[in-house]
């Protein structure tokens, strides 16, 4: 990629522009079916332009999937407090808007992960910076004497991979049929139920039914 025509204020704007078009062709093709001229007439530019800003299409749903992930952990941080579980509550609330908001990069990126590889090892890595987020929240609570009792890579793993997963189900197959009549706000407060449990309930410690 020629990085020259970037470092313009007009070449700023037509970049911009190849982003938003990718993200509306995406949302109404699907990033298979998306082909690089109807990103470039969405835009309003010529294919060929296509190149001085991008490599491939693929490397556009990565840099859509950087944005994603950026803007994640940005708008956590802007948002943290002394309170772990008021961190958890924001952690969730981040993640479930901006799913909804990038959904047609995530689908891409699912698809792109099952065909590609070499897109699957970038993906993890990408996906191992919010799980090292996870982590800071574990740290946070552990600083005020809270012993979790659990591994924590695994245990992030598994709240990342919950988080992903419920979103999935719930924006892009439509959720279970005995979800239907729940709100996003319920389930948005049953996540974030779910790992606060998982925090101050050690593995070891007796359920209130077994006693």
């Amino acid at each position: 990629m020629n990085d020259t025509p970037i470092a313009t204020e007009k070449g700023r704007r037509t970049e911009q522009a190849f982003v938003q078009a990718a993200r509306k062709v995406f949302a109404e093709k699907g990033y298979l079916a998306a082909k690089i001229s109807d990103i470039a007439a969405a835009a309003g530019r010529s294919p060929g332009s296509f190149y001085n800003y991008h490599e491939s299409k693929r490397q556009l749903l990565e840099h859509l999937l950087d944005e994603f992930q950026d803007r994640i952990l940005t708008d956590t941080r802007d948002q943290l407090t002394a309170d772990p579980a008021r961190n958890i509550d924001t952690a969730v609330r981040v993640y479930w808007g901006l799913y909804r908001d990038y959904l047609p990069e995530m689908i891409g990126a699912f698809q792109l992960s099952m065909t590609d590889p070499a897109f699957g090892r970038w993906w993890r890595t990408r996906r191992a910076q919010g799980i090292d987020a996870v982590l800071g929240v574990f740290r946070s609570v552990e600083h005020r004497g809270t012993d979790i009792g659990l591994d924590k890579h695994l245990f992030a793993s598994a709240i990342v991979s919950m988080l992903d997963s419920f979103c999935w189900n719930w924006f892009v197959t439509g959720r279970d049929e005995t979800l239907r009549e729940r709100s996003e706000e319920e389930a948005i407060a049953t996540l974030v139920e779910i790992w606060r449990r998982g925090l101050v309930v050690p593995a070891d410690r007796p359920s209130p039914h077994d006693s």
